[in-house]
């Protein structure tokens, strides 16, 4: 189709018919040999229609004189492409410009970039330009504000923007409302919400969210069954808190009458499993999603790498291995790589992890962590220590997770010394207050040694009450090595922990039955049964010692 001038009422469908790259350059190269690219209106269209910043802004910079409409479109969009800087820098140039200056429609898109990065002193410099210039008292000026401050967390100021609104909208109220609830402020957030003329669905979710976020799931189902209307993001907040509370089946039934599922929703299910440990669960979920050629993301294949990293099934591992590097996600992102180490390392492929592992350009605490957990996990302790080792060299700061790996390393491969060593490193170099994680490998490993005076003697000078899991483990390893007094000592701390808990008893008519002590066996089998206790096989700390 001819161009033959500016005017020429097909510009637009011309423009709108170019469907791929290719084309929009092949009638921007026209619009220059017919020598209309000083021409706003055709600018315009060639703006909105860029496929990228720096080619938006090499058509803006072709024109002489652009005018404040120009300037609004290339500030938009930098403002949608999250380039804080670029925004900010185009803006003083307007103000600086002779042909330009900025209206109403300029200072939205402005806030807006603060608000993605939140910066709070730029922004409080662009609420002032925008009242000296008059306008705002706009009422999308106002409500861009309100927005911006809830985001920076500043609701003190959200709300004298929001006061001082000679007109507001749904979209005003709406971002107090998220506000509020983005602070924790959920009596606030529901007086607003109850306030509120009019409520569309983003104002229902942002309140729905808030009560997740807090924690009140009955509130926020409730809410949620009072709906008018529902949508995607509805159903995936709620299947979220269900599944950070543990609630999966919740979770799963809410999936289930989702009538629409898009990728966030597909993602918050998997995760749900692999945190919850149903990893079986997880992957069947994924394998579905990927029968409806529904593409996952990186967040679904962390979660996935984790879920095989529980199951710890090398087939699996390889073909999630293989799937992820046939797929369009950049595996060179720290967070996939970390997993990736993370699956093969449980899994047992050693090899692939750590070749991995050498070819991050930079390692850090957690892929470190991954690989000497897999090391653990496999049988190679002393490997483990020694990589634990070059981590410190490398000039890492552990944090208490990095020492409740090596800790439970040391443990699982009998290297008591090495296990005291990190032990007290852990307290007088890097000043740290053992958990109960800590202190739970150190009386594992001692346990598992036969140190079980020392063992015994670590839980008693617990600066706090040891859980009950260590002290099964102590009450297993006197059953392995014969201990009966202290067996008996350490089983009546446990029957005042756990009275109705059956693994002790059975530890100690063990020990009983092994000394020949059947008298003592009689009766701590007596005594379970009138407290009403019943055998259930699978706990750990039992079994860990048979």
């Amino acid at each position: 189709m001819p161009l033959n001038s500016p005017s020429n009422p097909s510009i637009r469908s011309l423009i709108d018919s170019c469907k791929t790259v290719g084309h929009l350059y092949q009638f921007h190269a026209h619009v220059i040999h017919k020598g209309f690219e000083q021409d706003h209106f055709i600018v315009s269209h060639l703006l909105t229609r860029s496929a990228s910043v720096s080619y938006a802004l090499s058509i803006f910079d072709c024109v002489f004189t652009p005018s404040t409409f120009l300037y609004n479109i290339l500030i938009k969009i930098y403002s949608h492409k999250s380039k804080f800087h670029d925004t900010l820098s185009l803006f003083i140039r307007m103000k600086r410009s002779e042909h330009a200056w900025p209206d109403k429609y300029t200072y939205p898109s402005l806030i807006r970039s603060c608000s993605n990065e939140c910066r709070l002193k730029e922004g409080e410099i662009v609420q002032g330009s925008a009242i000296r210039c008059g306008v705002s008292d706009d009422i999308y000026v106002g409500s861009s504000l309100v927005d911006f401050y809830g985001k920076c967390k500043e609701m003190l100021s959200a709300r004298k923007v929001f006061d001082e609104m000679t007109e507001r909208n749904v979209v005003s109220w709406t971002a107090m409302v998220v506000g509020y609830a983005n602070v924790g402020d959920l009596d606030n957030a529901r007086r607003m919400f109850v306030q509120m003329p009019v409520r569309n669905l983003t104002t229902w979710n942002a309140m729905v969210d808030g009560l997740v976020k807090a924690g009140d799931l009955l509130s926020a189902r409730k809410l949620f069954d009072e709906m008018p209307e529902r949508d995607v993001v509805s159903f995936t907040v709620m299947i979220d808190g269900y599944a950070k509370v543990g609630d999966m089946a919740s979770a799963r039934a809410l999936f289930e009458k989702s009538p629409e599922r898009d990728i966030f929703a597909w993602s918050a299910l998997i995760s749900g499993y692999a945190q919850n440990g149903q990893p079986n669960e997880a992957v069947k979920i994924f394998l579905e999603m990927e029968s409806l050629n529904v593409k996952p993301d990186e967040y679904i294949m962390a979660s996935l790498m984790s879920a095989c990293s529980q199951v710890g099934s090398l087939d699996l591992a390889k073909w999630v291995d293989c799937y992820l590097c046939q797929s369009s996600i950049d595996i060179g992102q720290t967070r996939i790589i970390a997993a990736l180490i993370d699956m093969n390392a449980k899994c047992g492929n050693m090899e692939r992890a750590k070749r991995l592992f050498e070819e991050m350009p930079k390692r850090d605490i957690i892929s470190y962590c991954s690989m000497i957990q897999g090391l653990s996990i496999h049988g190679r302790a002393e490997e483990a220590v020694e990589l634990f080792n070059r981590m410190l060299n490398e000039g890492l700061v552990p944090d208490e997770a990095a020492f409740t790996v090596i800790l439970t390393a040391c443990s699982q491969g009998g290297l008591v010394e090495e296990g005291r060593h990190f032990f007290e490193t852990m307290r007088n170099e890097y000043s740290m207050v053992p958990s109960l994680d800590h202190y739970a490998c150190m009386v594992d490993l001692l346990s598992r040694s036969g140190e079980l005076k020392a063992a015994f003697e670590l839980l008693n000078s617990m600066p706090v009450e040891p859980h009950a899991s260590a002290w099964g483990a102590l009450l297993g390893a006197c059953k392995l090595y014969g201990e009966v007094e202290l067996g008996e000592v350490v089983a009546k701390r446990l029957f005042e922990l756990e009275p109705k808990n059956s693994g002790s008893y059975v530890l100690l008519s063990s020990i009983y039955a092994a000394a020949d002590q059947w008298q003592d066996f009689a009766i701590v089998r007596d005594k379970m049964q009138e407290r009403g206790c019943r055998k259930i096989p699978g706990r750990s700390w039992i079994s860990h010692y048979r």
